[in-house]
C-alpha cells in the first residue's frame, strides 16, 4: 500500500485485498484513460479516477500483444492549481518502473528540487514519439502531507514586507550571478550567509526558533522528492473523500517565495488551517508538466 493513500481520504486500506479492491475500481471506472505504446509489443496504459475534486488514484500497467493488462504500480495525485515555476525541468524514468521524476533548478528554493510526475503519460507519448526536448513548459506543482501542524503567523506589517521582498528580489539576482561564476556574488552571498548564522545564533538563545524563521524548504529522509517545509497558508478548502466520507484539506502554501498546493487527512493535521497561518510538515512533493498545446498531448 502506498502511505500517501491516506492524504487523499483512504486511511482505513491495511490489507493487500483492500488495495486490490481500490486498484480495480479505479480500472473499472476510471475518469481518464491514456495509452502509448513503448514497443512493439507493448502498449502502456493508464487509468485515474478522481475522488474529489482534485484528488484521486492513479493506476498503472502495461497491455501486451495479447491485450492482456498488467497491472504495475498505484499512485496517490493532487493536482495543483496556476504555476508554481517556469525554469526549465529536466525528467529521468525510475529505474525499477515505468514512472519518473523531474527536476527543477528554482533558485528561489535553494536546493534542486525533485518531484514525482503525475503526467507520466503526457510524457511517455513525447518520449516515444520522439519529440524532445520540449521549449516553453512549465510546472504545477502539488504535494500529499501525512502529518503536519499549523503556526501563528509572525506579526508583519508594511514595512517589514516590503523590506523582505526587496532583500529576496537582490538575493535571487546574486543566485543567478553566482550560477554564471560570477565570483563577487559569490563571496556577497557567503558574507549575507555568514552575517544571518551570526544574527540567528544570538537571537536563538532568548527567542524561539520558529519566531526567528518564517518559512523554510528542506529535503527530508532518503527519499529524493520528500520535504520538510514551513510555509503560509494563502488560501484553505476541505471536502470530503466522496467514497470513504474522509475529510481533507487543501491548502495553498507560499514557501521560499514558491506557491504550491498541500493535500492531508483532517487527522493528521494538528490545529485549523486559516489564510495567514503557517502549515509544517513534511511532504512527498508531485507535479505537472506543463506541455504548449501545439504538440497535441492529452
Amino acid at each position: 500500500m502506498h502511505k500517501y493513500l491516506r492524504a487523499v481520504g483512504f486511511s482505513k486500506i491495511e490489507t493487500p485485498k483492500q488495495m486490490h479492491d481500490l486498484v480495480m475500481e479505479v480500472i473499472q471506472s476510471a475518469d481518464k484513460r491514456s495509452y502509448t505504446s513503448n514497443s512493439e509489443t507493448t502498449m502502456l496504459a493508464e487509468f485515474c479516477k478522481d475522488f474529489g475534486s482534485r484528488v484521486g488514484v492513479t493506476v498503472c500497467g502495461e497491455f501486451d500483444e495479447k491485450d492482456e493488462f498488467s497491472f504495475e504500480y498505484s499512485f496517490p495525485f493532487f493536482r495543483g492549481g496556476g504555476i508554481s515555476t517556469e525554469e526549465d525541468i529536466s525528467v529521468e524514468r525510475h529505474s525499477d518502473k515505468e514512472s519518473y521524476a523531474g527536476v527543477c533548478n528554482d533558485m528561489r528554493v535553494g536546493v534542486s528540487l525533485i518531484f514525482y510526475l503525475q503526467n507520466m503519460m503526457d510524457y511517455a507519448k513525447i518520449k516515444y514519439g520522439n519529440r524532445l526536448p520540449i521549449r516553453g513548459t512549465s510546472l504545477t506543482l502539488s504535494a500529499l502531507s501525512t502529518h503536519g501542524k499549523i503556526i501563528l503567523p509572525i506579526r508583519k506589517n508594511k514595512r517589514d514586507m516590503a523590506k523582505i521582498e526587496k532583500e529576496t528580489t537582490n538575493r535571487n539576482k546574486l543566485i543567478a550571478q553566482a550560477r554564471q561564476g560570477d565570483e563577487e556574488a559569490i563571496e556577497t552571498l557567503t558574507l549575507e550567509d555568514m552575517d544571518t548564522y551570526n544574527a540567528i545564533s544570538k537571537k536563538i538563545r532568548t527567542e524561539d526558533v520558529l519566531s526567528l524563521v518564517d518559512t523554510y524548504f528542506m529535503p527530508y529522509g532518503v527519499e529524493c522528492d520528500q520535504y520538510a517545509v514551513l510555509g503560509e497558508i494563502l488560501e484553505c478548502s476541505s471536502e470530503k473523500n466522496q467514497m470513504t466520507g474522509e475529510e481533507i484539506y487543501m491548502m495553498a502554501l507560499s514557501c521560499n517565495d514558491l506557491v504550491f498546493d498541500v493535500c492531508i487527512n483532517k487527522k493528521d493535521l494538528y490545529g485549523e488551517p486559516l489564510a495567514g497561518r503557517r502549515f509544517r510538515g513534511t511532504i512527498w512533493m508531485q507535479g505537472i508538466i506543463n506541455f504548449p498545446e501545439t504538440y497535441g498531448v492529452s
